[in-house]
């Protein structure tokens, strides 16, 4: 029998001596390997005889956890992003930490906290998404996404960043105490919502106009890169197994070369800021020490799987390497994988698992559907079905013809005003 435990690193913000604590502790039970999840925490799978004894540990150290993902979800945030790859932004590194420090509570539901700009924190897979108003500093658009729906709900008014912690917190006490109204319920209502909230004194004006929700364009989230005087370091493994020994060591030398924090993204990678030029070659021999490598294809660190599903996993190499053996761009892109009923996966592209005979305690044969968001934008819903029922040798070429189409589409969607102009002046 096996467990695995959920540590919630909030905002995707880990301190190095927190990180070094933990993986101390799993060492004593002997564990190689930890991954981390698509909300940015660090998921531990252990046999249970050791649950006991890492539970205390963790207890002792003071560090809260969870053997239930669903009963504390973490708080994720674009927080990762700042500085490297998003600028020129109100939102900076303080806010954030003022924001994650205020909301002092474990919600029920899942919340996300992002900026406006920026593909690499999903913005939309929370329940409660604050994405930071680009005309307004210091407000917040607010999208409701209820639970185990498909309803997203647009709130007409910002919130002021000194609310948004106790907005949430009502919002999630309102939610989860009615369940049969906004939990489970492909007709939930978000104005019915939004009249249950009183106003308890918020401060909210009138947002001017809907949000913008940019299209998707995911760095290169890995590897030794320079920005102003500093680098960043970005890890990405293929299987999502990261060393303990690599790990605590990790977390050592960031604490020797004066690194006070790193940060876990929704890609399952990790991300160090502030490297300093003079301990550049020392990061260098780190990464060489445990073979770490880097710069793996694009078409590969922008695949989204579920947490916790080794068929997801074996399922997205099969789809690498075939996009490979044809040389398939995916660039704009993010192709999602999806072998549970309600699990959400952000996603240009959904490859989602069924069965046709699917019953509690029969299921034969296993076919997939693929499913391509509206505009091909992850941050809207999945709004159209490309091809279903495809049996799994023919998946990998079903899912190059539905990349084709997204540059067909943009190839057509840029050319159209042209042929209007052309229309017009004839």
């Amino acid at each position: 029998m096996s467990e695995t435990v959920f540590i919630n690193f909030r905002g995707g913000i880990i301190a190095p001596d927190t990180l070094y604590n933990i993986m101390v502790a799993i060492q004593r039970i002997r564990l190689p390997f930890v991954r981390f999840g698509l909300r940015q925490q660090l998921i531990v799978e252990l046999e249970t005889y050791h649950l006991e004894d890492f539970s205390t540990s963790l207890t002792d150290l003071g560090i809260s956890f969870t053997t239930n993902v669903n009963e504390q979800p973490n708080i994720i945030s674009s927080y990762p992003a700042d500085e490297v790859f998003i600028q020129d932004t109100w939102l900076t590194e303080t806010i954030y930490k003022d924001l994650l420090d205020a909301i002092d509570y474990n919600p029920k539901i899942k919340v996300n906290i992002c900026d406006n700009n920026q593909s690499i924190t999903p913005m939309l897979t929370g329940n409660i998404n604050w994405i930071a108003a680009a005309g307004s500093p210091h407000y917040w658009h607010l999208f409701i996404r209820f639970p185990r729906t498909n309803v997203v709900y647009e709130w007409d008014q910002l919130t002021a960043t000194k609310d948004l912690p106790k907005l949430t917190r009502l919002l999630d006490e309102l939610i989860v105490s009615r369940e049969a109204d906004f939990i489970d319920n492909p007709a939930a209502d978000g104005d019915k919502l939004f009249s249950l909230l009183k106003n308890e004194g918020l401060d909210l004006k009138p947002a001017p106009v809907k949000a913008y929700l940019p299209p998707f364009n995911l760095p290169y989230y890995e590897g030794l890169n320079r920005y102003g005087d500093k680098y960043w370091l970005g890890i990405y493994r293929r299987d999502e197994y990261f060393s303990v020994a690599f790990l605590k060591k990790l977390s050592e030398f960031c604490v020797e070369t004066g690194i006070t924090q790193l940060c876990c993204t929704a890609w399952k990678s990790i991300l160090i800021k502030g490297i300093k030029e003079e301990d550049k070659q020392g990061w260098n021999l780190l990464l060489e020490e445990f073979m770490i490598n880097m710069r793996h294809a694009a078409n590969e660190l922008n695949f989204q799987v579920e947490d916790n599903s080794v068929e997801a996993r074996e399922l997205k190499s099969y789809l690498v390497k075939n996009l490979g053996i044809e040389d398939t761009r995916s660039f704009g892109l993010c192709i999602g994988i999806k072998t549970r009923r309600k699990s959400e996966i952000f996603s240009s592209i959904l490859v989602r698992r069924r069965y046709v005979i699917d019953l509690p305690f029969l299921k034969l044969f296993k076919v997939y559907d693929i499913l391509c968001a509206q505009d091909y934008n992850p941050n809207e819903r999945t709004a159209e079905i490309y091809s279903s029922y495809n049996p799994k040798f023919v998946l990998a070429e079903q899912v190059r013809r539905s990349i084709l189409k997204y540059y067909r589409d943009r190839k057509e969607a840029k050319e159209r005003p042209v042929e209007a102009d052309v229309a017009q002046m004839n």
